[in-house]
């Protein structure tokens, strides 16, 4: 992480603020999902804290690091760093602070949807967060495009029966996706593990 945060500056002031101690401090916000005025005083004061997460947001520092590892993970499988296959799927979650938020008929769940690609391991490839009333396959659609520009190896991609529209196949033909669609057994009740989709 070290080689890809900005280096000190050649002239001007000298960095106050530990840039380990600014990535702990965001890494410690993300896993307990606190506040930026409820930081621990162990870590750099708050509006320093957030000053470098909008500086690095901006260069998008923290997409790097992200891909870098993803790929170096695969390598070490044995596997391609760039994956050719994924998954696609999405997940409606209860956000009663969120100024966008939709009813999710399916799940009767008030809140945000997840829209998220993996690749076959599922390590996460891209997200795309939407109210959630917005069908999976309207979700998809931004998600297929990102993915194009950000993993252009990946071509073949596994979803479940929320994702046959017609708009989602047409758009993933034109950006040269092969959508999968993996049924659920005729008679399956609960959870079970469908083949490709476990992959």
């Amino acid at each position: 992480m070290e080689a890809l945060l900005p280096k000190p500056a050649q002239r001007g002031r000298r960095r106050k603020a530990d840039l380990r101690q600014v990535i702990n401090a965001l890494r410690y916000l993300v896993r307990s999902g606190c506040g930026w005025r409820m930081l621990p005083k162990d870590f750099p004061a708050w509006q320093t804290v957030y000053w470098w997460f909008r500086r690095l947001m901006r260069r998008f520092r923290f997409q790097m690091p992200h891909d870098v590892v993803l790929m170096l993970g695969r390598e070490l499988e044995g596997r391609q760093p760039c994956p050719s296959a994924g998954v696609v799927d999405s997940q409606s979650v209860k956000a009663p602070a969120a100024k966008e938020r939709g009813y999710d008929a399916g799940k009767k769940i008030v809140g945000r949807k997840r829209h998220i690609a993996v690749d076959t391991n599922g390590r996460l490839l891209m997200v795309n967060l939407t109210p959630a009333d917005i069908a999976d396959s309207t979700g998809a659609l931004t998600v297929l495009e990102a993915l194009k520009q950000r993993w252009p190896g990946l071509k073949h991609l596994f979803a479940d029966g929320a994702y046959d529209r017609r708009t989602l196949m047409d758009k993933a033909a034109t950006l040269d996706f092969v959508v999968q669609v993996v049924r659920r057994y005729e008679d399956q009740v609960g959870f079970a593990v469908l083949p490709r989709r476990s992959s």
